[in-house]
């Protein structure tokens, strides 16, 4: 049964500038949405992952399918090798893809407004050690990345305080923080209130672009907002014809 929120919460396009946001607040990520011509709409979820992960990527996808404005099942992936992007859908991936500093990656593709596809890449070389392979790191890493695809940002950039009890948090603490809360679903309905003339979901014959998202940040273009050091970072490179890729980075700590 969908998720039924009690109200609504105003969109209001959050900056590229660092900003501590808190959970009540609204933490859409700069007004980044999929173009579609109703709702509900189905975005598909590209299963690139090994067997240690399909299970935090089906109770990821199961979570964000509670939202009454979006349905993220999951289908084959069709990312091929360095996490491809896939327009009209995101790409899951994990691999060991070495001492980068950072256990997850999600980047979206924008044209304006619009993202046009999105990868998700979960690093391995991390979540093989005895601090982050556990059930709790990685559903909040899981959920956080496919979160940002859909449109969220952070509700909280402080690694220190009390968690907020959704994987839309950063936290020292992962156990309260796994899945979306009804905060995310009402964001979700914000962001989504509005439809489109024409769509960006599900093109009929999917196709692999020439994004990729690379592994470290001279890949990831422009640094415009947080630091390593901060445990947070978001990265723009321009990719042509007007188009963006933004790269949102959680670093390990």
């Amino acid at each position: 049964m969908r998720y039924k929120p009690l109200a609504l919460v105003a969109v209001a396009a959050l900056s590229l500038v660092g900003l501590n946001v808190p959970a009540e607040a609204s933490h859409s990520w700069n007004n980044y949405h999929w173009a579609r011509t109703s709702n509900p709409f189905t975005l598909q979820l590209g299963d690139n992952v090994t067997a240690a992960w399909d299970s935090y990527l089906v109770t990821t996808s199961a979570d964000w399918t509670k939202s009454t404005v979006v349905d993220t099942p999951i289908v084959a992936g069709a990312a091929k090798g360095r996490c491809r992007a896939t327009t009209g859908r995101v790409e899951v991936c994990n691999d060991a893809y070495g001492s980068t500093g950072w256990l997850g990656v999600a980047s979206i593709s924008v044209s304006g407004s619009h993202i046009t596809s999105g990868t998700v890449k979960v690093n391995d070389t991390y979540f093989n050690t005895a601090k982050y392979n556990t059930p709790a790191w990685r559903n909040l890493v899981m959920c956080q990345e496919v979160g940002h695809t859909l449109g969220l940002g952070h509700n909280d950039e402080n690694f220190e305080n009390t968690p907020t009890g959704t994987c839309m948090d950063y936290s020292n603490d992962p156990e309260p923080n796994q899945h979306p809360d009804a905060h995310d679903y009402a964001q979700l309905e914000s962001i989504y209130a509005h439809t489109d003339s024409t769509t960006t979901v599900g093109a009929s014959a999917p196709s692999a672009t020439s994004a990729r998202t690379g592994k470290t940040p001279a890949a990831w273009g422009r640094l415009v907002e947080g630091s390593r050091s901060s445990g947070v970072s978001t990265y723009v490179r321009n990719t042509g014809n007007g188009s963006r890729m933004i790269t949102h980075v959680i670093w390990a700590r």
